[in-house]
């Protein structure tokens, strides 16, 4: 049960959490808006498999040096180190502007803060624990990566659909999820750590909304004729 200074001091890093988080955002919907307007640099970027594999692989490589070295990492170094990331993100997004159209990816986008929104209330305000759900649902996020490749060599439109549902399900319990973890982790960080364990949960959240609205893309994104 927590106190009222505990709520509190959850409520500060929670409103830290959401500025870091709509910052990543925003650098992110920024740069993909503005390369997937660009030709030549979708050319660079879309058009070159070698390029967006490696820009997948720092994206890759800068969340586990984020996660695995918090606890060494400076403020500053962690928030860089996120921002960059939140950039290289939006570079590896741009091709949505090739595929869908502008209008669609707006009212996807609002659908997915919408949906992001109620699950984190639902995390912040239940009662109920959700900690048991943590070990299903990277089980389940492990599992759309593995359906998600094989999809790949058997290209079925009826299966994707069902692998973007599921997506869907997923990223919205693991939200509510990681707010209450993320309440229950703020007992226990204070000065630097809790500023540093801002950024990691704006890291968090941020991946939690960017796989969401992607996955209700397929539903929902009109693509271009």
């Amino acid at each position: 049960m927590f106190g009222n200074s505990q709520v509190n001091t959850f409520n500060k890093l929670l409103s830290k959490v959401y500025a870091w988080m709509s910052a990543g955002l925003l650098l992110t919907a920024g740069t993909a808006y503005y390369v997937g307007h660009s030709p030549a640099m979708l050319k660079v970027i879309v058009g070159n498999p070698w390029v967006l594999f490696g820009l997948i692989l720092a994206q890759l490589g800068m969340v586990i040096f984020l996660s695995a070295g918090i606890r060494k990492l400076s403020f500053g170094a962690a928030l860089a180190t996120f921002l960059g990331y939140s950039l290289l993100n939006g570079l590896t997004l741009s091709f949505i502007f090739l595929v869908y159209t502008q209008a669609s990816i707006a009212l996807t986008f609002l659908v997915a803060a919408g949906m992001f929104a109620a699950m984190a209330l639902y995390g912040y305000f239940t009662r109920a624990d959700l900690s048991g759900m943590g070990s299903f649902l990277m089980m389940g996020i492990f599992g759309l990566v593995i359906a998600g490749i094989a999809n790949m060599f058997f290209q079925s439109n009826s299966f994707s659909y069902v692998l973007s549902g599921a997506g869907v399900v997923i990223f919205s319990l693991l939200t509510a999820y990681d707010v209450q973890r993320l309440k229950t982790l703020s007992q226990y960080f204070s000065g630097k750590d809790e500023a540093k364990l801002s950024v990691i949960g704006a890291l968090t959240l941020y991946l939690d909304f960017i796989n969401l609205f992607l996955y209700l893309l397929r539903f929902m994104g009109n693509k271009k004729d």
